[in-house]
C-alpha cells in the first residue's frame, strides 16, 4: 500500500516536472540547448528493477535529477529485492548541461523488502524498513549521437536506515528491529540518456 501512495506521489512530480520543462523550453532564446532529458540507469536494469529517471535544465549551468527505480518481485526460494527508491539531484555542470563534467548533491528515499540473496547479512535474514540520506556525486556525460548520451556517475554520502528484521523463510519470524547509520557510496549509475530539444 505505501508503495502504491508514493509512486503516484512521484508520478505526479514527475508530470510537474516535465510541464515545467516544457515552459522553460518555450521562453529560451537558444531553441537548440537540451532541456530535458528521459534516462535510464543500466546498473539498475541490470538487477531486475525498473530505473526510469528525468532530467531539466533550470538555469544556464544547472540541472535536476529525478530518478527513480522500482522493483516488486519475489524471485525463487522466497528471495527479495522489492523496493522502491527516488533521489533527486542538484547538478552544477563544468560546462553546460548534458555536456562533460557535473557535480551533484543528492538525496535518497527508499522503501526495501530485501533478503535471501547473496550479499553478506541478506542470506539468512530479510530485511523490511526506509531510509533516508544525502550525499554528493561526480559524473560525466558523453554525446553518442544528436539525441542520445551516456552517463556514469558516483556518490558518496549518508543514510538513515530503520528496519524489521524476519528469518528468510516465506512468512518468516519477526526477530527484531533496528536502525543502521550508513556512511560509503550512495549513488552509482551508468545510464543511457535520451535528450529532448
Amino acid at each position: 500500500m505505501r508503495y502504491k501512495r508514493i509512486i503516484k506521489l512521484f508520478c505526479l512530480l514527475l508530470l510537474a516536472t516535465v510541464c515545467a520543462a516544457q515552459q522553460q523550453a518555450l521562453r529560451r532564446p537558444d531553441a537548440s540547448a537540451p532541456v530535458f532529458a528521459w534516462k535510464s540507469n543500466l546498473l539498475y536494469d541490470a538487477t531486475g528493477s525498473f530505473d526510469l529517471g528525468a532530467e531539466f535544465r533550470i538555469a544556464p549551468r544547472w540541472s535536476i535529477d529525478l530518478p527513480f527505480s522500482y522493483n516488486p518481485f519475489t524471485y525463487s526460494d522466497n528471495s527479495k529485492w522489492k523496493h522502491f527508491r527516488v533521489q533527486p539531484e542538484a547538478r552544477y555542470w563544468l560546462c553546460e548541461p548534458f555536456m562533460k563534467h557535473f557535480l551533484g548533491v543528492h538525496a535518497h528515499y527508499a522503501i526495501y523488502n530485501v533478503g535471501g540473496i547473496g550479499f553478506p547479512g541478506l542470506r539468512d535474514h530479510r530485511y523490511e524498513g526506509w531510509l533516508l540520506g544525502a550525499g554528493v556525486g561526480y559524473g560525466y556525460q558523453w554525446h553518442l549521437a544528436p539525441r542520445w548520451n551516456l552517463e556514469a556517475s558516483l556518490g558518496v554520502g549518508y543514510a538513515y536506515l530503520d528496519y524489521d528484521r524476519y528469518e528468510c523463510v516465506r512468512c518468516g519470524e519477526y526477530l527484531n528491529s533496528g536502525r543502521k547509520h550508513y556512511v560509503g557510496v550512495t549513488r552509482a549509475a551508468v545510464s543511457l540518456i535520451y535528450i529532448i530539444r
